[in-house]
Protein backbone atom coordinates (compact mmCIF):
# COMPACT_ATOMS: atom_id res chain seq x y z
CA UNK A 1 0.00 0.00 0.00
CA UNK A 2 0.93 3.24 -0.95
CA UNK A 3 1.21 5.59 2.14
CA UNK A 4 0.80 9.20 2.14
CA UNK A 5 2.17 10.99 5.27
CA UNK A 6 2.51 10.24 8.68
CA UNK A 7 -0.08 11.72 11.30
CA UNK A 8 0.96 13.11 14.15
CA UNK A 9 4.07 11.33 13.88
CA UNK A 10 2.50 8.15 15.14
CA UNK A 11 -0.29 6.81 11.53
CA UNK A 12 1.10 6.17 8.55
CA UNK A 13 -2.40 7.54 6.31
CA UNK A 14 -3.26 5.68 3.20
CA UNK A 15 -5.98 5.05 0.52
CA UNK A 16 -9.24 6.18 1.40
CA UNK A 17 -11.76 3.38 2.19
CA UNK A 18 -15.21 5.52 2.25
CA UNK A 19 -16.61 9.04 2.71
CA UNK A 20 -18.88 9.97 5.20
CA UNK A 21 -21.21 13.02 6.30
CA UNK A 22 -18.52 14.88 7.65
CA UNK A 23 -15.48 13.18 6.18
CA UNK A 24 -13.42 10.24 5.12
CA UNK A 25 -12.00 7.03 6.55
CA UNK A 26 -8.38 6.06 5.81
CA UNK A 27 -6.60 3.19 5.82
CA UNK A 28 -3.42 4.24 8.58
CA UNK A 29 -1.07 1.77 10.09
CA UNK A 30 0.28 2.46 13.81
CA UNK A 31 3.92 3.40 13.62
CA UNK A 32 4.47 2.60 17.29
CA UNK A 33 3.00 -1.40 16.36
CA UNK A 34 2.90 -1.73 12.81
CA UNK A 35 -1.23 -2.09 13.88
CA UNK A 36 -3.57 -1.72 10.66
CA UNK A 37 -6.40 0.75 11.76
CA UNK A 38 -9.37 2.33 9.81
CA UNK A 39 -8.94 6.52 10.15
CA UNK A 40 -11.67 8.12 10.35
CA UNK A 41 -11.04 11.90 9.95
CA UNK A 42 -14.45 13.75 10.63
CA UNK A 43 -13.95 17.95 10.03
CA UNK A 44 -14.65 19.71 12.68
CA UNK A 45 -16.05 22.95 10.35
CA UNK A 46 -18.67 20.13 8.51
CA UNK A 47 -20.29 19.10 12.11
CA UNK A 48 -20.25 22.13 13.65
CA UNK A 49 -21.80 23.73 10.59
CA UNK A 50 -24.71 20.78 11.13
CA UNK A 51 -24.77 21.38 14.72
CA UNK A 52 -23.40 17.64 14.82
CA UNK A 53 -20.49 18.36 17.52
CA UNK A 54 -22.01 17.25 20.52
CA UNK A 55 -23.61 13.48 18.26
CA UNK A 56 -19.85 13.19 17.57
CA UNK A 57 -18.55 13.62 21.15
CA UNK A 58 -21.42 11.09 22.28
CA UNK A 59 -20.40 8.90 19.68
CA UNK A 60 -16.96 8.84 21.16
CA UNK A 61 -18.10 8.16 24.83
CA UNK A 62 -19.99 5.28 23.44
CA UNK A 63 -17.20 3.75 21.38
CA UNK A 64 -15.31 3.88 24.77
CA UNK A 65 -18.00 2.38 27.11
CA UNK A 66 -18.64 -0.90 24.67
CA UNK A 67 -15.46 -2.90 23.99
CA UNK A 68 -16.90 -6.42 22.89
CA UNK A 69 -15.19 -8.56 20.45
CA UNK A 70 -18.62 -8.02 17.65
CA UNK A 71 -18.17 -4.04 18.36
CA UNK A 72 -16.22 -2.33 16.11
CA UNK A 73 -12.94 -1.08 18.68
CA UNK A 74 -11.95 2.47 18.92
CA UNK A 75 -8.31 2.61 19.47
CA UNK A 76 -7.68 5.97 19.67
CA UNK A 77 -9.08 9.84 19.65
CA UNK A 78 -6.62 13.08 18.67
CA UNK A 79 -7.92 16.13 17.74
CA UNK A 80 -6.16 19.02 15.29
CA UNK A 81 -7.59 22.73 15.27
CA UNK A 82 -9.83 21.52 12.13
CA UNK A 83 -9.99 17.76 12.26
CA UNK A 84 -10.62 14.57 14.66
CA UNK A 85 -9.59 11.92 13.66
CA UNK A 86 -10.63 7.95 15.23
CA UNK A 87 -8.46 5.20 14.89
CA UNK A 88 -10.60 2.25 14.27
CA UNK A 89 -10.40 -0.86 14.47
CA UNK A 90 -9.71 -2.49 10.63
CA UNK A 91 -12.17 -5.03 9.36
CA UNK A 92 -11.24 -6.12 6.53
CA UNK A 93 -14.51 -8.23 4.91
CA UNK A 94 -16.67 -5.24 4.57
CA UNK A 95 -20.72 -4.47 5.10
CA UNK A 96 -23.12 -6.81 5.53
CA UNK A 97 -24.89 -5.32 3.26
CA UNK A 98 -22.59 -5.41 0.41
CA UNK A 99 -22.28 -9.34 0.82
CA UNK A 100 -26.24 -10.12 0.69
CA UNK A 101 -26.34 -7.44 -2.39
CA UNK A 102 -23.76 -9.38 -3.85
CA UNK A 103 -24.69 -12.83 -3.12
CA UNK A 104 -28.20 -12.87 -2.16
CA UNK A 105 -29.58 -14.54 0.94
CA UNK A 106 -28.05 -16.52 3.51
CA UNK A 107 -28.06 -20.02 5.05
CA UNK A 108 -30.02 -20.77 7.98
CA UNK A 109 -26.67 -21.75 9.43
CA UNK A 110 -24.86 -18.48 8.66
CA UNK A 111 -28.11 -16.49 9.52
CA UNK A 112 -27.92 -18.18 12.99
CA UNK A 113 -24.27 -17.29 13.44
CA UNK A 114 -24.64 -13.68 12.58
CA UNK A 115 -27.90 -13.10 14.47
CA UNK A 116 -26.07 -14.36 17.49
CA UNK A 117 -23.05 -12.20 17.21
CA UNK A 118 -25.42 -9.56 16.49
CA UNK A 119 -27.52 -10.36 19.70
CA UNK A 120 -24.90 -10.75 21.98
CA UNK A 121 -23.69 -7.01 20.98
CA UNK A 122 -26.70 -5.39 21.30
CA UNK A 123 -27.22 -7.21 24.85
CA UNK A 124 -23.96 -6.37 25.59
CA UNK A 125 -24.32 -2.62 24.88
CA UNK A 126 -28.19 -2.61 26.61
CA UNK A 127 -26.74 -3.63 29.71
CA UNK A 128 -24.34 -0.79 29.74
CA UNK A 129 -27.34 1.37 29.11
CA UNK A 130 -26.22 2.00 25.16
CA UNK A 131 -29.23 2.34 22.36
CA UNK A 132 -28.03 1.84 18.58
CA UNK A 133 -31.00 3.25 17.33
CA UNK A 134 -29.39 2.69 13.25
CA UNK A 135 -28.63 -1.46 13.02
CA UNK A 136 -29.19 -1.92 9.90
CA UNK A 137 -26.75 -4.24 7.30
CA UNK A 138 -24.95 -1.11 6.27
CA UNK A 139 -23.90 -0.64 10.21
CA UNK A 140 -22.75 -4.46 10.59
CA UNK A 141 -19.10 -5.27 9.03
CA UNK A 142 -17.88 -8.50 8.60
CA UNK A 143 -13.77 -9.60 9.57
CA UNK A 144 -12.02 -11.89 7.61
CA UNK A 145 -13.16 -14.81 9.63
CA UNK A 146 -16.78 -13.64 8.92
CA UNK A 147 -17.12 -12.63 12.32
CA UNK A 148 -20.13 -9.50 12.52
CA UNK A 149 -18.54 -6.45 13.94
CA UNK A 150 -21.34 -4.01 14.94
CA UNK A 151 -20.23 -0.36 13.79
CA UNK A 152 -20.94 3.42 13.44
CA UNK A 153 -22.69 4.45 16.78
CA UNK A 154 -23.56 7.98 15.44
CA UNK A 155 -27.22 7.75 16.09
CA UNK A 156 -26.49 6.16 19.63
CA UNK A 157 -28.34 7.21 22.59
CA UNK A 158 -27.32 6.73 26.48
CA UNK A 159 -29.29 5.47 29.48
CA UNK A 160 -29.62 9.02 31.02
CA UNK A 161 -30.60 10.92 27.65
CA UNK A 162 -34.41 9.54 28.34
CA UNK A 163 -37.07 12.15 29.68
CA UNK A 164 -38.31 11.84 32.88
CA UNK A 165 -41.19 9.68 31.63
CA UNK A 166 -37.89 6.87 31.34
CA UNK A 167 -38.12 6.79 27.33
CA UNK A 168 -36.29 7.88 24.49
CA UNK A 169 -38.21 10.76 21.99
CA UNK A 170 -36.09 11.80 19.16
CA UNK A 171 -37.29 10.16 16.16
CA UNK A 172 -34.09 9.03 14.10
CA UNK A 173 -32.79 5.67 11.93
CA UNK A 174 -33.18 3.71 8.57
CA UNK A 175 -36.89 4.26 7.73
CA UNK A 176 -37.20 0.31 6.54
CA UNK A 177 -35.41 -1.01 10.03
CA UNK A 178 -36.90 1.43 12.64
CA UNK A 179 -39.56 0.27 15.37
CA UNK A 180 -42.76 1.84 14.69
CA UNK A 181 -43.31 3.07 17.97
CA UNK A 182 -39.86 5.41 17.29
CA UNK A 183 -42.41 7.35 14.88
CA UNK A 184 -45.54 7.40 16.49
CA UNK A 185 -43.83 10.69 19.09
CA UNK A 186 -44.90 9.18 22.61
CA UNK A 187 -41.66 7.80 23.37
CA UNK A 188 -40.46 4.63 23.16
CA UNK A 189 -37.82 1.98 24.91
CA UNK A 190 -33.99 2.13 23.07
CA UNK A 191 -33.90 -1.61 24.03
CA UNK A 192 -36.87 -2.59 22.35
CA UNK A 193 -36.52 -0.22 19.53
CA UNK A 194 -33.23 -2.13 18.68
CA UNK A 195 -34.65 -5.45 18.57
CA UNK A 196 -37.20 -5.06 16.10
CA UNK A 197 -34.14 -3.84 14.12
CA UNK A 198 -32.49 -7.28 15.01
CA UNK A 199 -36.02 -8.91 13.70
CA UNK A 200 -35.57 -6.88 10.45
CA UNK A 201 -31.84 -7.75 10.04
CA UNK A 202 -32.85 -11.61 10.79
CA UNK A 203 -35.64 -11.52 8.07
CA UNK A 204 -33.50 -10.10 5.28
CA UNK A 205 -30.51 -12.58 6.41
CA UNK A 206 -33.22 -15.39 5.48
CA UNK A 207 -35.21 -14.07 2.98
CA UNK A 208 -33.10 -11.84 0.55
CA UNK A 209 -35.46 -8.67 0.89
CA UNK A 210 -36.90 -6.55 3.57
CA UNK A 211 -40.05 -7.84 5.44
CA UNK A 212 -42.37 -4.16 4.85
CA UNK A 213 -41.84 -2.94 1.71
CA UNK A 214 -43.46 0.01 -0.07
CA UNK A 215 -42.50 3.11 -2.99
CA UNK A 216 -44.57 5.09 -0.71
CA UNK A 217 -43.09 5.27 2.80
CA UNK A 218 -46.57 6.28 4.93
CA UNK A 219 -48.34 2.68 3.10
CA UNK A 220 -44.93 1.55 4.50
CA UNK A 221 -45.27 2.18 7.72
CA UNK A 222 -48.98 1.40 8.14
CA UNK A 223 -47.71 -2.43 7.41
CA UNK A 224 -44.89 -2.33 10.04
CA UNK A 225 -47.98 -0.85 12.66
CA UNK A 226 -49.69 -4.06 11.47
CA UNK A 227 -47.24 -6.34 11.63
CA UNK A 228 -48.29 -6.83 7.58
CA UNK A 229 -45.52 -9.08 6.58
CA UNK A 230 -45.10 -12.51 5.00
CA UNK A 231 -42.10 -14.86 5.24
CA UNK A 232 -40.95 -17.00 2.02
CA UNK A 233 -41.41 -20.86 1.85
CA UNK A 234 -37.87 -21.74 2.59
CA UNK A 235 -37.94 -19.94 6.02
CA UNK A 236 -38.00 -22.35 8.71
CA UNK A 237 -41.15 -22.68 11.18
CA UNK A 238 -38.70 -21.66 14.14
CA UNK A 239 -37.41 -19.20 12.37
CA UNK A 240 -41.18 -17.38 11.28
CA UNK A 241 -41.80 -17.60 15.18
CA UNK A 242 -38.78 -15.87 16.04
CA UNK A 243 -39.26 -12.77 13.23
CA UNK A 244 -42.90 -12.39 14.36
CA UNK A 245 -42.23 -12.03 17.90
CA UNK A 246 -39.27 -9.90 17.21
CA UNK A 247 -41.18 -7.71 14.67
CA UNK A 248 -44.33 -7.29 16.67
CA UNK A 249 -45.60 -4.14 16.69
CA UNK A 250 -46.83 -3.83 20.58
CA UNK A 251 -43.10 -2.85 22.33
CA UNK A 252 -44.77 -4.26 25.64
CA UNK A 253 -45.31 -8.09 24.11
CA UNK A 254 -42.30 -8.02 21.70
CA UNK A 255 -39.99 -10.78 22.94
CA UNK A 256 -36.83 -9.73 25.14
CA UNK A 257 -33.45 -10.92 25.00
CA UNK A 258 -33.99 -13.10 27.63
CA UNK A 259 -37.07 -14.44 25.79
CA UNK A 260 -35.29 -14.73 22.30
CA UNK A 261 -32.16 -17.01 23.86
CA UNK A 262 -35.01 -19.27 25.02
CA UNK A 263 -36.45 -20.23 21.08
CA UNK A 264 -35.68 -22.86 19.51
CA UNK A 265 -34.49 -21.38 16.11
CA UNK A 266 -31.53 -19.35 18.55
CA UNK A 267 -30.95 -22.50 20.54
CA UNK A 268 -30.15 -25.00 17.69
CA UNK A 269 -27.06 -26.43 17.86
CA UNK A 270 -25.11 -27.40 14.65
CA UNK A 271 -25.03 -31.24 14.08
CA UNK A 272 -21.74 -32.98 15.87
CA UNK A 273 -19.94 -35.30 13.50
CA UNK A 274 -19.86 -39.16 14.38
CA UNK A 275 -16.69 -39.54 16.44
CA UNK A 276 -13.62 -41.60 14.25
CA UNK A 277 -13.69 -44.70 16.93
CA UNK A 278 -9.69 -44.75 17.52
CA UNK A 279 -7.49 -47.20 19.65
CA UNK A 280 -8.93 -47.72 22.83
CA UNK A 281 -7.73 -44.91 25.18
CA UNK A 282 -5.35 -45.85 28.15
CA UNK A 283 -6.40 -46.66 31.71
CA UNK A 284 -6.86 -43.44 33.68
CA UNK A 285 -4.12 -42.05 35.91
CA UNK A 286 -4.59 -41.16 39.24
CA UNK A 287 -4.11 -37.84 39.78
CA UNK A 288 -2.61 -38.59 43.28
CA UNK A 289 0.26 -40.33 41.19
CA UNK A 290 -0.69 -43.77 41.60
CA UNK A 291 -0.35 -46.08 38.70
CA UNK A 292 -3.34 -47.03 38.00
CA UNK A 293 -3.26 -51.02 37.80
CA UNK A 294 -4.50 -51.96 40.91
CA UNK A 295 -7.20 -54.13 40.04
CA UNK A 296 -8.54 -54.92 43.91
CA UNK A 297 -8.83 -50.89 43.97
CA UNK A 298 -9.85 -49.07 41.15
CA UNK A 299 -7.85 -45.56 40.93
CA UNK A 300 -10.28 -42.77 42.09
CA UNK A 301 -10.73 -39.86 39.37
CA UNK A 302 -11.36 -36.77 39.90
CA UNK A 303 -12.87 -34.11 37.35
CA UNK A 304 -11.81 -30.44 38.24
CA UNK A 305 -14.84 -30.00 40.12
CA UNK A 306 -13.89 -32.34 42.40
CA UNK A 307 -10.97 -30.96 42.76
CA UNK A 308 -12.03 -27.58 43.40
CA UNK A 309 -14.14 -29.00 46.28
CA UNK A 310 -11.38 -30.38 47.74
CA UNK A 311 -8.48 -28.72 47.22
CA UNK A 312 -7.14 -26.27 50.00
CA UNK A 313 -3.35 -25.73 47.89
CA UNK A 314 -4.52 -24.84 44.46
CA UNK A 315 -3.51 -21.14 43.67
CA UNK A 316 -5.86 -19.95 42.05
CA UNK A 317 -4.51 -16.28 40.78
CA UNK A 318 -3.24 -17.62 37.68
CA UNK A 319 -7.16 -18.32 36.57
CA UNK A 320 -8.55 -15.08 37.81
CA UNK A 321 -8.11 -11.73 39.00
CA UNK A 322 -9.38 -10.92 41.92
CA UNK A 323 -12.29 -8.43 41.65
CA UNK A 324 -14.05 -7.48 44.57
CA UNK A 325 -16.77 -5.65 42.86
CA UNK A 326 -17.31 -8.11 39.90
CA UNK A 327 -17.74 -6.16 37.27
CA UNK A 328 -21.32 -6.84 34.96
CA UNK A 329 -20.75 -9.29 32.30
CA UNK A 330 -18.50 -11.69 33.71
CA UNK A 331 -19.86 -15.30 35.53
CA UNK A 332 -18.09 -14.78 39.19
CA UNK A 333 -17.28 -17.31 41.46
CA UNK A 334 -16.74 -17.44 45.33
CA UNK A 335 -14.67 -19.83 47.23
CA UNK A 336 -14.21 -19.34 50.85
CA UNK A 337 -15.27 -15.97 51.22
CA UNK A 338 -13.69 -14.42 48.20
CA UNK A 339 -15.12 -13.31 44.81
CA UNK A 340 -12.74 -13.89 42.10
CA UNK A 341 -14.42 -13.30 38.06
CA UNK A 342 -12.78 -14.55 35.17
CA UNK A 343 -13.31 -14.28 31.16
CA UNK A 344 -11.63 -17.18 30.57
CA UNK A 345 -13.58 -20.19 29.22
CA UNK A 346 -15.25 -22.60 31.40
CA UNK A 347 -13.16 -25.50 28.84
CA UNK A 348 -10.29 -23.38 29.62
CA UNK A 349 -10.32 -23.26 33.56
CA UNK A 350 -11.43 -26.59 33.89
CA UNK A 351 -8.22 -27.88 31.55
CA UNK A 352 -6.03 -25.69 33.24
CA UNK A 353 -7.63 -27.10 37.16
CA UNK A 354 -6.51 -30.86 35.71
CA UNK A 355 -3.38 -30.08 34.65
CA UNK A 356 -2.95 -28.55 37.81
CA UNK A 357 -4.24 -31.99 39.32
CA UNK A 358 -2.21 -34.14 36.79
CA UNK A 359 0.64 -31.90 37.77
CA UNK A 360 0.58 -33.26 41.42
CA UNK A 361 -1.21 -30.67 43.05
CA UNK A 362 -2.19 -31.98 46.54
CA UNK A 363 -5.06 -33.02 47.47
CA UNK A 364 -6.80 -32.53 51.21
CA UNK A 365 -9.43 -33.63 52.67
CA UNK A 366 -11.63 -30.41 52.90
CA UNK A 367 -14.96 -29.19 51.61
CA UNK A 368 -15.38 -25.58 49.93
CA UNK A 369 -19.08 -24.41 48.69
CA UNK A 370 -18.55 -22.88 45.58
CA UNK A 371 -21.28 -20.46 44.55
CA UNK A 372 -21.75 -19.45 40.75
CA UNK A 373 -23.86 -16.75 40.13
CA UNK A 374 -24.67 -13.90 37.52
CA UNK A 375 -23.99 -10.59 38.98
CA UNK A 376 -25.49 -8.78 35.89
CA UNK A 377 -24.71 -7.41 32.34
CA UNK A 378 -24.88 -9.60 29.30
CA UNK A 379 -26.64 -12.71 29.40
CA UNK A 380 -25.27 -14.22 26.18
CA UNK A 381 -21.93 -14.44 28.10
CA UNK A 382 -23.57 -16.31 31.07
CA UNK A 383 -26.48 -18.54 29.72
CA UNK A 384 -24.36 -21.04 27.69
CA UNK A 385 -21.54 -21.15 30.21
CA UNK A 386 -24.18 -22.21 32.94
CA UNK A 387 -26.40 -24.48 30.53
CA UNK A 388 -23.91 -26.21 28.32
CA UNK A 389 -20.67 -26.43 30.09
CA UNK A 390 -21.11 -25.61 33.84
CA UNK A 391 -24.35 -27.83 34.31
CA UNK A 392 -22.93 -30.60 32.33
CA UNK A 393 -19.86 -31.02 33.67
CA UNK A 394 -21.56 -31.42 37.25
CA UNK A 395 -24.11 -33.91 36.58
CA UNK A 396 -22.12 -36.71 38.42
CA UNK A 397 -21.73 -34.54 41.91
CA UNK A 398 -25.06 -32.50 42.26
CA UNK A 399 -27.07 -33.37 44.40
CA UNK A 400 -30.95 -33.10 44.03
CA UNK A 401 -33.81 -33.91 46.42
CA UNK A 402 -36.41 -36.77 45.40
CA UNK A 403 -39.49 -35.82 44.16
CA UNK A 404 -41.94 -36.66 46.95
Amino acid sequence: MEWKGVLEGRYEMGRVLGHGNFGRVHAARDVRTGRAVAMKVVSKDKVERAGMAEQIKREIAVMKMVSHPSVVELHEVMATRTKVYLALELVRGGELFDRIARHGRVGEGVARRYFRQLVSAVDFCHGRGVYHRDLKPENLLLDEAGNLKVADFGLSALACHARPDGLLHTACGTPAYVAPEVLAGNGYDGAKADLWSCGVILYVLLAGALPFQDDNLVCMYRKMRRGDFCCPPWVTTDARKLIKTLLDPNPDTRVTVAGLLETPWFRKTAPVPRPIIADPAPAPVDPRGNAGDDKDEPPEVLNAFHLISLSEGFDLSPLFEHDPAASPGRATARAGGTRFATREAASGVVARLEALAMGGARVAPSLLMVDVNKDGGDAMEYRPFFSEELRPALKDIVWSPAAT
